[in-house]
């Protein structure tokens, strides 16, 4: 699963790492949280030389009403790779409408001894990369509102993250800087888009635990503080 993720790059350097050129202002987070519903950057099929700001929480083209996209958004955060040409909800974008949605970190909890301890996960030396995405735009007939919106692609854990995700053991699609491109590419087979679905290989990532604070209800967990390290002793001989 891949629920909360960060994104602390500056715009420039996105746009010189991706190639793109952004459509929207941007301000750094440290903490974005699925359940939110917030709008975070994505590179499309359509516009691949264009970063977007685009809904969390997929909403398929067919949804009939406003009630009926908020209660679908709940569940469409994520699409299981193993499923997706299946479900009702992606079927129809995972050929023609898959994004790159950037990041560089995402967020886990660990159960231990009934207790849950949140991981940072990051590729080494902090890198930009991006997660494998579908997207969807979705009109409002009440407003006539537009509202573009995107799901994570996952897939099993790979051994580290089955250690940290250790009751779902799951984890998000990370493409390979290299095959940016062709996520993005047309015409793409069925066989083609389920060659992307391995888990990223551990050693390409590291990861630290971080404050509980992430789970506030109260706190801003929006903050670079929320990235710090922060040492519990009883997982020392866990990882």
């Amino acid at each position: 699963m891949c629920f909360h993720y960060a994104l602390t790059k500056q715009k420039a350097d996105i746009e010189i790492q991706l190639g793109a050129n952004w459509d929207d202002e941007w301000v750094p987070v440290f903490h974005a949280d699925g359940f939110t519903f917030l709008q975070m950057p994505v590179i499309t099929q359509k516009k691949p030389k264009t970063i977007q700001l685009f809904n969390w929480g997929l909403i398929p083209h067919w949804v009939k009403n406003k009630p009926e996209a908020d209660k679908l958004k709940m569940h469409t955060l994520n699409a299981r790779s193993e499923t997706v040409f299946e479900k009702p909800a992606f079927r129809s974008s995972i050929f023609s409408s898959r994004c790159l949605i950037m990041a560089d970190g995402f967020f886990e909890w660990m159960d231990f001894q009934k207790k849950k301890y949140p991981y940072l996960i990051q590729l080494q030396q902090q890198q930009l990369f991006c997660f494998a995405g579908i997207y969807s735009s979705w009109v409002d007939k009440t407003t006539g509102e537009l509202i573009n919106s995107f799901a994570i692609l996952t897939t099993e854990a790979n051994p580290m993250m089955e250690k940290i995700h250790n009751l779902k053991k799951r984890m998000p699609v990370i493409i390979p800087p290299d095959l940016n491109k062709k996520w993005l590419a047309p015409d793409l087979t069925k066989a083609e888009i389920q060659s992307f679905f391995n888990p990223y290989h551990e050693d390409k990532m590291q990861n630290h635990t971080i404050s509980k604070c992430i789970s506030s209800r109260t706190e801003n967990s929006n903050v670079p503080e929320t990235l710090k390290p922060v040492a519990y002793p009883e997982l020392q001989f866990l990882i």
